[in-house]
């Protein structure tokens, strides 16, 4: 909340002493009260119930003498005078002109409220000038008590016979009227919030105790009139807010002839489409996905049912045939299976020269691994050396890393509108200010599960004690000691700007006892506008609404928190030192709360929750550190996997020479390295690293590193051991080189696709993930290759793993024995007995398909139910104290966040309508930008607009206006003269204030004459807008612009007769979840971009949470454009490297399904579609193509029968589930069990984000399995 919204109430309340304009000023408690009817005294016209002055109150408030006598002809200067303020009251008055003089300084307090809506002011003056001047008064007034003072007797109590007529026509006039320096209705001020005219009646006739604003004496207002009294009702005419002469905005009289056309719109409904079946009601989507499905369902079994009866009728024909087939199936599958899965070795090579099966780009990759792959067979220490030294050199780019913690920089791109949008605001006008909060709650209580009210002494009290912590910190910045009050904000130049519910005692603990408690603040929520107590300390109303939380409506009483907000000034550069101090105060303040407030407040049973502006930052830094061991326990599981696989399964005897950990630990550091050399290279650009690139690529890379070492290696093992060293190689290149290439490949795309998602942390992710991908392809080709090659004649020399240096003898048979014991594995004969024969049966095809269809249709069902948006707590560490507030602000806040409405470019020239399209007040247009905000926060469902906007334009020509004469003043010289309450016309130390002085010749800026339908001059406005933003806001005159309107207008250049910028500000309303934060923005731009097209002005909203939400207004476009893209790139690679458009198209489709039941399963667990889920759908993509890839390839390479390519396809797949699935599930796994573990041993839990992500990462290698299983058992 601005706060600037505090100055305009100070003593507005004492608008009530309007009343006094029917006294004067001042009375002595002193007096003796005696209380008598003057039910005797005459009732007649032309004649008066009071007049003159006879005393005053010890407080200064005057009283009037309560005796009867014959109206008075006024000469004609007072005449004059009179009839300026009461034009109904012409010849004879009751009012002397001391009288008359009291009746105007008061009204002046009220003029500054009402003047924007003629009617109602006109309406408000003759009830009060009536009342004291009227030639008629005894007909409608009765004095019922008086009291002695210095010996006089004054008036203490009256009878005022009013019609309710007057009184509906007065309350009906004024009902809507705004006051739009603080967002809310005028008669919240002038009449407590009265909901009827004969409340504000009596809020108007309480007398006042002394020294409090409001009637010296008591008036009692009645609608009907004593038998026989010969009195009446007073029922002079009312002038409709709607009156064509007296005309009010739309903004303050809604229900007027001209705006009757402009109704605010009703809520916009965004119901589902939907059917009801009998008492069930299915939305249209799932009714025809479910449609789809059944008649999916029935044409798969169709065809099956179509096959096998066809099948039927040729298998006499087919029988000899299918016979010969089935024997050579048989031996075929038999000399394979036997060879131990040497299926490339020889095979390959026969291949490549019939060109069985080889597109042109296979056919070249094949020849040039073959080639590639002898070559560094011959040279592996050149090759090794080369490599690293290319990364290393990649390496020193590391020397300039930076990791960016600002959340602004992190989540919202340079193209981003709503970043233009918050520097144009902060540069033109001034940048929000910092938040510092806490929130005190009450506990739920044990038996209702309901907090009880935090509003007793006890707490008061310790919210006092707090306070005086926060008071006394010194934070040490630069060798300076820094306080709140050298960094608050000061709209006035003097307190701070603090929200809490202390500053109903003016934040001064003495003052509780002294106001009497509890009672008092209780007292201050109903009467926080009209009551002077209740002003803040730093003068302004302060809305309980701000400083309480967990309340209903308006039942603040029941509140079960109290919150304490301290406004800072920010600084625009925040790269600089601007914001020193201020967070260096911010990190005292945080290590306060943790230290002492929270154990002090978790003595009292409550609990506290505590931010600064800095906290999120400095939570994302600490985050980073906290995944170093874990990052560090997954490589070493990683590493302990990766060398037990690449390991022969020989006996105990070899295990020291067949073993491969010194290779898996090589391949291990050859992944740290590619990531380390993609962070290397991005930063020798400047590029700024993320916590998120530090946290998930070494994980991504590792399991991608892992997947194609365990795929090398194995096919090198697969080699005949008769064959030259160079020839294993080159063959094992062969056999997965161009599988390798086109996996890695895709995954580089898919990867770099991210890179056009809006967030910069994920698109820096993205580019940082696809380099890294890259470099670890090439050094997989190229060193580990090599160190393949050195393992190898280790390995043939009887060397020991980790330790070559040392060679063990050994006799021919036993190494013969040990190093071609390559037996098939349990997992290889479960794929060969039983799952492939069982998969290749026709029906369970038909069942698999129809299964995992459903799957899919089903996802995309749900996935239409994901909500977008990116709660904070997910992005924070689980044990961070931020994740409590963050509960608390959607718990306990009972409003929103402020929202300003920016005009660029505002022409006020007298030429131009741009004054009468922006403003509220009377001849402005009824559909101007304030009046439609005030119209849209009628329906704030839909508009998500709480309240009308605070006008510095209303107010300006307000303060312009000759009515409010206290306001717009000038001296005989020209210069500026301020309102007879403030300096010089009053002394600053207290002394009294009056009429005279060095004040008494001022005189108001303007007469009516001066104006052009009361409207300024160009050169008026040019002259007079400075004086308004500097005039302080007082009783005389609360319309002053210092504080409220200080940084509303930029006067940079404004005399070349154009604002270029200015704001309106109102308040969203409360926003509890991440679719009312992206609603808001969304309906806020909608309203914008509507008023802009309509007035033809430059408009739009600014809120300090949209540069954090823009991105999720077209967050679906963004994920499925970005998926399609990764998709398509996909499938031009699939279809230039394998020639064929049907296998191109099944690993699409296959890859498809993977993300639309990723979706699913989001929806499910109720994750958010944002930047971070859509950059792991693609990551997703890229991880899931590997096992499309590298069984796709198998298919298409080996033995052209299609029996055989099944078979094929499945061995592979049994190595790729080692080598993929199961390192990607250890590598995640172990960091998922890790973190978990140190929920036992810390007290902490596990980051959501990290458990989301890898959740999701599983499930989707685990579904991609199944799916390409499904898809490629269909070819087969």
């Amino acid at each position: 909340m601005k706060f600037p919204s505090f100055l305009a109430a100070f003593s507005l309340l004492q608008l009530i002493l309007l009343m006094q304009g029917l006294c004067a000023e001042k009375t002595d408690s002193g007096g003796l009260s005696v209380s008598y009817l003057t039910s005797g005294e005459r009732h007649s016209e032309e004649y008066c119930a009071m007049y003159d002055i006879c005393g005053q109150r010890s407080d200064g408030k005057v009283l009037n003498c309560p005796y009867g006598s014959p109206s008075v002809k006024p000469d004609e200067l007072f005449s004059a005078k009179i009839q300026s303020l009461c034009p109904s009251i012409s010849g004879n008055v009751c009012c002397t002109e001391d009288q008359f003089n009291t009746l105007r300084a008061q009204v002046q307090q009220a003029i500054p409220f009402l003047v924007g809506c003629p009617a109602c002011l006109r309406n408000f003056l003759n009830l009060f000038c009536e009342l004291s001047c009227s030639p008629n008064q005894s007909l409608f007034i009765n004095v019922t008590s008086v009291s002695e003072i210095n010996g006089n007797l004054t008036v203490d109590g009256i009878d005022f016979f009013v019609s309710d007529a007057f009184g509906e026509g007065l309350y009906d006039s004024c009902k809507e009227v705004k006051f739009g320096t603080l967002n809310t209705r005028a008669i919240e001020f002038i009449g407590a919030g009265a909901t009827n005219f004969k409340e504000w009646f009596d809020f108007i006739g309480q007398k006042a105790p002394l020294g409090f604003p409001g009637s010296p004496y008591a008036i009692d207002f009645k609608s009907t009139v004593p038998d026989l009294s010969g009195m009446e009702l007073m029922n002079v005419s009312t002038y409709s807010c709607g009156d064509t002469s007296l005309g009010c905005s739309c903004g303050d009289c809604p229900s007027s002839p001209q705006c009757s056309n402009s109704e605010p719109p009703s809520p916009s409904k965004k119901d589902h489409c939907s059917i009801t079946i009998g008492p069930i009601k299915v939305r249209c989507i799932d009714f025809a996905l479910a449609i789809a499905y059944i008649i999916l369902v029935l044409g798969l079994f169709g065809w099956a049912l179509f096959h096998r009866q066809r099948e039927r009728i040729l298998a006499s024909d087919r029988e000899p045939l299918l016979k010969s087939t089935d024997e050579d199936e048989a031996n075929l599958s038999n000399m394979q299976y036997d060879e131990n899965l040497a299926l490339e070795g020889r095979g390959v090579t026969e291949q490549l020269k019939n060109g069985a099966q080889l597109s042109f780009i296979q056919g070249y990759m094949a020849s040039f691994y073959r080639s590639y792959g002898k070559w560094v067979a011959r040279n592996p220490t050149l090759v090794l050396c080369l490599s690293l030294a290319v990364v290393i050199v990649l390496c020193f780019g590391l020397i300039r890393i930076e990791v960016e913690t600002r959340p602004e920089k992190l989540w919202v791109g340079h193209g981003s509108k709503a970043a233009e949008e918050k520097q144009f605001f902060d540069s033109h006008l001034a940048p929000f200010y910092r938040i510092e909060q806490l929130i005190l709650a009450t506990l739920p209580n044990k038996t209702h599960g309901k907090p009880s009210s935090i509003i007793s002494d006890d707490n008061i009290q310790l919210l006092f004690e707090i306070q005086e912590k926060v008071d006394g910190i010194r934070a040490n910045y630069s060798g300076s000691k820094v306080s709140l009050t050298d960094i608050c904000l000061k709209p006035l130049g003097q307190d701070c700007a603090t929200q809490s519910v202390l500053q109903y005692f003016k934040m001064d603990r003495e003052n509780f006892d002294n106001y009497g408690g509890v009672t008092h603040a209780e007292y201050c929520f109903q009467h926080y506008t009209s009551s002077d107590t209740c002003l803040s300390a730093f003068e302004a109303p302060l809305d309980p609404s701000t400083t309480l939380g967990g309340f209903s409506g308006i039942n603040y009483s029941e509140a079960s928190a109290f919150v304490v907000t301290y406004p800072v000034n920010n600084a625009i550069d925040e790269a600089g030192n601007g914001n020193g101090k201020a967070v260096a105060w911010e990190k005292a303040f945080i290590k306060l709360a943790k230290e002492e407030l929270l154990p002090l407040v978790q003595s009292r049973n409550l609990s506290l929750s505590f931010s600064s502006e800095s906290s999120i930052e400095e939570e994302l830094k600490r985050e980073s550190t906290a995944d170093i061991i874990t990052i560090a326990v997954s490589y070493l599981v990683m590493f302990a996997y990766i060398s037990i696989t690449l390991g022969d399964a020989s006996r105990l005897s070899t295990f020291y020479i067949s073993s491969k950990v010194l290779l898996g630990l090589s391949g291990v550091v050859l992944v740290m390295l590619s990531v380390l050399g993609s962070v290397g290279f991005f930063s020798a650009f400047g590029v700024k690293s993320t916590l998120i690139i530090m946290e998930v690529i070494p994980f991504l890379v590792l399991a991608v590193g892992v997947d194609n070492m365990c795929i090398l290696v194995h096919a090198v093992k697969r080699q005949p051991l008769e064959l030259p060293l160079e020839e294993q190689i080159s063959n094992a290149l062969v056999e997965v080189g161009p599988s390798i290439t086109l996996a890695s490949l895709s995954e580089i795309l898919a990867f770099a696709v991210g890179g056009f998602t809006p967030m910069p942390a994920c698109r820096v992710f993205s580019l940082f993930a696809a380099f890294a991908v890259l470099l670890d392809f090439l050094l997989q080709v190229t060193a580990f290759v090599s160190l393949i090659a050195f393992d190898c004649l280790r390995a043939e020399d009887n060397r020991i793993d980790c330790f070559p240096c040392i060679k063990i003898p050994s006799s021919a048979e036993e190494s013969d024995e040990g190093m071609n014991s390559r037996g098939s594995g349990l997992l290889t004969r479960y794929m060969q007995e039983i799952h492939a024969p069982f998969l290749g049966l026709r029906g369970v095809k038909v069942v698999v398909v129809a299964v995992f269809v459903a799957f899919a249709l089903a996802s995309i069902a749900l996935s239409t139910r994901i909500d977008s948006g990116l709660e904070q707590q997910i992005v924070l560490p689980r044990d961070s104290y931020l994740q409590g507030y963050f509960s608390n602000i959607s718990e306990y806040l009972r409003i929103g966040p402020p929202l300003y409405f920016v005009v660029k470019d505002y022409n006020y020239s007298l030429e131009s309508r741009d004054t009468n399209k922006l403003c509220s007040i009377n001849r402005c247009d009824s559909n101007s930008l304030l009046n439609e905000i005030s119209r849209a926060s009628l329906v704030s469902e839909s508009s998500y607009i709480a309240k009308p906007a605070a006008s510095w334009l209303d107010d300006f020509l307000v303060w312009l206006s000759p009515e409010a004469f206290g306001c717009c003043r000038k001296f005989t010289n020209g210069s500026y003269c301020p309102p007879d309450d403030q300096p010089p016309c009053c002394s600053p130390d207290g002394g009294s204030c009056g009429l005279g002085g060095v004040c008494k010749d001022c005189t108001t800026c303007f007469r009516h004459s001066d104006l052009v339908n009361d409207r300024p001059s160009t050169e008026q406005f040019r002259e007079k807008l400075p004086w308004f933003l500097n005039a302080l806001p007082s009783a005389d005159c609360a319309k002053g612009g210092h504080g409220a309107y200080t940084s509303s207008v930029d006067l940079s250049g404004y005399e070349s007769g154009v604002i270029k910028a200015s704001e309106f500000r109102t308040y969203h309303t409360p926003l509890n979840g991440q679719g009312d934060y992206v609603n808001a923005l969304r309906a806020a731009r909608e309203f914008s971009s509507r008023i802009s097209d309509s007035l033809k002005m430059q408009i739009f909203p600014y809120s300090v949470f949209y540069i954090f939400f823009e991105q999720y207004l077209d967050i679906w476009t963004i994920a499925l454009t970005n998926i399609a893209i990764a998709l398509g790139a996909i499938f031009i690679v699939c279809l230039v490297f394998t020639s064929s458009l049907w296998i191109s198209t099944i690993i699409v489709l296959v890859l498809v399904m993977i993300v639309v039941d990723l979706m699913g399963v989001m929806a499910i667990l109720g994750i958010q579609l944002n930047a971070v889920s859509v950059v792991n759908l693609i990551m997703s993509i890229g991880i899931a193509v590997e096992f499309c890839v590298h069984i796709a390839n198998a298919f298409l390479w080996n033995h052209p029968h299609e029996a055989c390519r099944s078979d094929c396809a499945f061995l592979l797949k049994i190595r790729t589930f080692c080598g993929l699935l199961l390192s990607d599930v250890l590598g995640i796994g172990s960091c998922w069990l890790l973190a978990w573990a140190c929920v036992f041993t810390s007290g902490a839990e596990f980051d959501g984000s990290s458990r989301k992500k890898y959740c999701l990462d599983t499930l989707e290698l685990i579904g991609s399995v199944t799916r390409e299983q499904l898809s490629f058992l269909q070819v087969g």
